[in-house]
């Protein structure tokens, strides 16, 4: 199956049931259980998510295709981000994928085919599209600085806007949006967020026209499908295994 299929065969985990995820409910004896290796495992790769960002997404494949995206911002180093990302920010949010952030410098190190899979920041942070709700804006003026020059590889695992229940097929390839027709997040999206957490998107891309722009807004092969209009889709294919011992 590939990553660019717009309607999976039906299945009963490709509809139905308002987007949740088929099964019983959570039964008492599992929430103990739950409770109690919380109280007693550190989860500290969890626990070192330290930021939450609210961002729109594009499909590589079909950049009409828009999701509204909620990015929980693990710092590895200061040229290194993990992110987590979920569609909401509510307690039954779906984790739907994962994005891996660098800095210009360590961009600069890939080869030119892996290149071509990263996307660039600095028009979605100074549209005001990337917000980090109930965070002030002088707190958060450093980390858009630093932002606006980095590189995104985001795999979306759960294609939730098709209606899928569960995550089905290969994972797609997502891009961010940028100054192009082609690129730019529908309105009613953008909106719909804005209305949400009570704050203006206009207003966010007014006050950013100082965030620092980098010299060279898509370096190197970044925004590949921008640029060449072709994007990327993952097929899942039949291979031939390697057989390192003869099978019994």
């Amino acid at each position: 199956m590939a990553s660019s299929d717009d309607k999976p065969v039906p299945t009963p985990a490709s509809a139905g049931g308002g987007g949740a995820p088929p099964g019983q409910p959570t039964t008492m004896a599992s929430k103990v259980l739950d409770m109690g290796a919380a109280a007693m495992q550190s989860l500290q790769p969890v626990k070192q998510a330290k930021q939450h960002a609210c961002t729109f997404a594009l499909y590589a494949h079909d950049p009409k295709r828009q999701l509204e995206t909620h990015h929980y911002v693990s710092r590895l180093n200061q040229d290194f981000l993990q992110c987590a990302v979920y569609d909401s920010d509510a307690a039954d949010a779906r984790l739907i994928g994962v994005e891996y952030i660098v800095s210009r410098k360590v961009f600069d190190t890939l080869p030119a085919e892996e290149q071509r899979l990263w996307h660039s920041h600095a028009h979605e942070i100074r549209a005001g599209l990337w917000a980090s709700p109930r965070v002030p804006g002088m707190l958060e003026k450093p980390e858009l600085d630093h932002l606006a020059a980095t590189l995104g590889k985001f795999w979306c695992t759960w294609q939730v806007d098709r209606g899928d229940r569960l995550p089905l097929g290969a994972p797609a390839l997502m891009v961010s949006p940028q100054a192009d027709p082609a690129a730019t997040v529908r309105p009613g999206l953008v909106r719909k967020r804005d209305d949400r957490y009570g704050f203006s998107t206009e207003e966010l891309r007014a006050g950013r026209g100082d965030v620092e722009a980098p010299a060279e807004e898509h370096p190197g092969q970044a925004d590949y499908w921008l640029r060449h209009r072709k994007g990327f889709a993952v097929d899942v294919v039949p291979h031939e295994m390697k057989r390192h011992a003869p099978f019994p």
